[in-house]
């Protein structure tokens, strides 16, 4: 992700065109079929769908935990819960790693907190700003 256009960090790498834009963003209202890539380069995991980046968490890593820093979702694929399905998926990569996670993003608490499957994901010794409800 890189600069900040109009309060959303913006992503890298979206060579689209607008018209593959408009017609990605009419292509339903759930997630679809979202592909999870992890950029450790710049500590970015970026969903992808048909080929299109359409959103990121923004992440940094010490040893086995990682820190989840922001999640954006680009405004025209906002809504059909690419959010939350990103999250989902960086989880379980989290949880099969052996990972632990401490969470910084707002939207990541508030994932987690409506997910308890994730609560073992999230680091006891260093939680970040989670608050799980039980």
């Amino acid at each position: 992700m890189a600069g900040n256009v109009e309060g959303m960090v913006t992503l890298t790498g979206t060579d689209q065109d607008e018209a593959a834009t408009e017609q990605a963003a009419t292509t339903g209202s759930g997630p679809g079929d979202l592909t999870i890539t992890e950029n450790s380069d710049v500590g970015i995991y970026e969903a992808t769908r048909d080929g299109i980046t359409v959103a990121g968490v923004v992440y940094s890593r010490t040893g086995n935990r990682v820190t989840l820093l922001a999640t954006s979702v680009f405004p025209e694929f906002r809504g059909q819960g690419i959010a939350g399905a990103l999250l989902g998926g960086v989880l379980d990569k989290l949880r099969k790693e052996g990972a632990t996670a401490t969470l910084s993003c707002p939207f990541a608490v508030e994932f987690v907190n409506a997910h308890p499957e994730y609560a073992q994901v999230i680091d006891s010794a260093a939680p970040g700003s989670a608050r799980h409800r039980h």
